[in-house]
């Protein structure tokens, strides 16, 4: 059995979407992290950076127990865990690397520091939310010029589009106002049609069990 400890943040709901994807049993753990959850002893002993997502896997490599963070490192674990997920045609499977290192790097970084800045920056400036913002622009730009010609990065459902969706989803807003993200909204539409995906990104709308 596989335990994630997460909450409903883009980071965490990339995880929540690959389990749901996957097919692999596993138990939800809602870290409440508006509350200070994840600075809670018990979650710092899993992860002492004290940030989601995390699991925790039962059955692990050689059926040992595996405790692994980070959002990115979960999706790819938990795609190679149950076989599916990652394209078996290897130039499908570059282009799956490329954006999945893309989002990872650009569009997510891009977006967190906006949050950041938001919530968190000490000092803040209408100049420098404006840079975060073009920088976003830039980074998503390029995503949707690529699935003007691909029905998914990969031209099959893979991890990039698993890792993307819950960013785009949080952004959504902004993708319509803008008016030049045609694609990306296209992809968004369809990749939220699937029923595991709706399960994972309301996974934790309610609380699941207490950590």
């Amino acid at each position: 059995m596989i335990h994630l400890y997460s909450d409903q943040t883009p980071n965490g709901l990339r995880a929540a979407i690959v389990l749901e994807e996957s097919g692999l049993p596993f138990t939800p753990i809602r870290i409440d992290t508006g509350r200070g959850e994840q600075h809670s002893p018990s979650f710092a002993a899993l992860n002492p950076a004290c940030a989601i997502p995390v699991i925790v896997d039962d059955d692990g490599p050689g059926r040992e127990h595996l405790i692994l963070a980070q959002s990115g490192a979960i999706v790819l674990y938990v795609a190679n865990k149950c076989g599916r997920l990652v394209p078996t045609d290897p130039v499908r499977r570059a282009h799956m690397y490329h954006w999945f290192m893309q989002i990872a790097t650009d569009v997510t970084a891009a977006s967190s520091w906006i949050f950041n800045h938001a919530r968190g920056m000490p000092i803040k400036s209408t100049e420098n939310a404006a840079w975060l913002e073009a920088r976003l622009a830039r980074a998503l730009t390029e995503t949707d010029r690529w699935l003007g010609q691909h029905e998914y990065f990969a031209d099959e459902l893979s991890i990039a589009d698993l890792l993307l969706f819950p960013t785009s989803s949080f952004r959504r807003k902004m993708l319509v106002e803008a008016g030049t993200y045609p694609n990306l909204c296209r992809w968004g539409a369809q990749v939220e049609q699937r029923a595991a995906v709706r399960r994972g990104m309301a996974l934790f709308d309610e609380p699941t069990t207490s950590a």
